[in-house]
């Protein structure tokens, strides 16, 4: 079923108004938007530090002028005689569409049909979380789920920020693209799994508009945060290639299409190796790469920890602490990446036709973390975005797409051949804390090495100020 929209934006620049018609319909959930008609701003007028506000049509019809009114009159006519039409997008393949979020009811209805009649196992035979989750802690949050979460909350934040579509390589690649003040270093941020594009957006104010948040204009981003493919809006490849190598070209083009001649990248989780992906291939532009996921472990240790040896003699303390964070990990806590880089599609029939089952797969990750670093609400955007996109099987594919390729062993992402400047925050709630030592070996030009007191695996989700604070003393050199 397809629904047609009309909306319209004003876009206020501090010297002029711009209204902007724009039609919108409604496909698979998804509303792809394209502007037909727009005013002129006031002479001398600009676009590039606007903010969009939706107004209904009637309430600014009476304060612009004529030749605005006929344009989107105009528009508005265009709209009328494309009703039926299948998109309302640009064709041309480099362009940039805009986009909107609508789930229609009927999946919300049908998820939560699903999450009443899930049929729950029995209850684990240990007191802690050496089975996994805990059968009353996910029973709590999924009837929490099914009864009193509203996804349109998530949807409508969404909503209020400026996202768009772009198609580069035959996928489209969804990102969310807020603009600061004139001639601003522009920041691509990556997100991972089980994270989504929700995880980064509470870092948005901070980083754009820092004198709100006690920071310095001057230390202002311009700021792009894409969907990885296969993950929430953007598209599922049909086929095989979309690596870790394949995301960074791709984010380089994106960058390339946005303008940005300057500029930096920041990921933690997959977004790390996609970011040092990016410094390795140093595409025309790219100053310099911040992770707080780092590839750290050298070759020798890489090869104790696979083969669950002791760990070997000489290493410093916090050394020590690292090879034992990074020795549980492996002997207890990633067998959903096992899973997922080796049968991704078995387990995708489970995770797509199963709430539940979605819910728990996403929530262990960790030993649960979420639950412990995350709000209920926070868990389910997150969660719902992967049911009612389709897309806990075409993200798992990154992981068999990347194979054996650990994200933080420091061969496995050739870190010897990143030549480009470093930042890294090392989080003491992470996976594990990457000590300095390891740091600076692995990475030959560390611009910036700073260990904050706390923060976890979704740094920028549980801190987004502090994680903001350190993006900007991390890039201050390279402004």
């Amino acid at each position: 079923m397809r629904e047609l929209g009309y909306e319209v934006t004003l876009m206020k620049d501090g010297i002029g108004d711009i209204y902007e018609l724009a039609a919108f319909v409604v496909r698979d959930g998804k509303i792809v938007m394209q502007s037909l008609a727009k005013s002129l701003p006031k002479e001398g007028g600009r676009t590039d530090k606007a903010t969009h506000r939706r107004m209904p049509m009637l309430a600014i019809m009476s304060s612009i002028n004529a030749r605005s009114v006929l344009a989107l009159t105009a528009g508005i006519l265009l709209l009328t005689a494309a009703g039926n039409a299948q998109t309302s997008h640009d064709t041309k393949p480099d362009a940039i569409r805009t986009f909107r979020v609508h789930i229609p009811e009927k999946e919300i209805a049908d998820l939560r049909r699903r999450i009443a009649a899930t049929r729950w196992p029995d209850k684990e035979t240990v007191t802690d979380r050496s089975q996994g989750v805990q059968l009353e802690k996910l029973q709590a949050l999924v009837r929490y789920w099914g009864t009193d979460y509203d996804w349109r909350k998530a949807e409508a934040k969404l909503n209020s920020l400026p996202q768009f579509v772009t198609t580069i390589d035959g996928l489209d690649i969804y990102f969310i693209h807020v603009r600061s003040r004139p001639n601003t270093l522009a920041l691509i941020m990556t997100h991972g799994w089980p994270g989504s594009i929700f995880e980064l957006i509470k870092t948005i104010g901070p980083l754009t508009d820092p004198t709100a948040y006690g920071g310095r204009a001057e230390d202002a981003f311009d700021l792009v945060i894409p969907s990885i493919p296969g993950f929430g809006f953007s598209g599922k490849p049909t086929g095989t290639g979309w690596d870790v190598d394949h995301i960074a070209r791709a984010w380089a083009e994106l960058m390339k299409r946005l303008g940005y001649t300057r500029y930096v990248a920041q990921g933690g989780d997959w977004g790390s190796p996609i970011s040092s992906a990016m410094a390795r291939q140093a595409p025309k532009g790219l100053l310099g790469i911040h992770v707080n996921l780092p590839a750290t472990v050298p070759p020798e240790v890489a090869a104790v920890l696979a083969g669950g040896g002791p760990a070997p003699a000489g290493l410093s303390e916090k050394e020590r602490v690292a090879f034992d964070a990074v020795d549980t990990f492996y002997k207890k806590y990633r067998a959903y990446s096992v899973m997922m880089a080796t049968r991704p599609q078995t387990i995708g029939y489970a995770l797509m036709d199963s709430p539940a089952g979605l819910a728990a797969w996403m929530y262990d990750y960790n030993n649960v973390e979420p639950e412990r670093l995350l709000t209920k609400d926070e868990m389910l955007d997150d969660i719902t975005l992967y049911w009612l996109t389709n897309s806990a099987t075409s993200a798992a594919r990154l992981y068999w797409e990347n194979g054996a390729r650990g994200p933080i062993v420091a061969a496995a992402q050739k870190t010897a051949e990143i030549s480009l400047p470093v930042a890294i925050t090392v989080f003491p709630g992470e996976i594990y804390p990457a000590p300095e030592t390891w740091a600076r070996r692995a990475y030959r030009n560390l611009i910036y090495f700073h260990e904050v007191d706390k923060g976890g695996h979704f740094a920028a989700w549980e801190q987004p100020e502090l994680f903001a604070a350190e993006l900007r003393a991390a890039f201050k050199s390279l402004r």
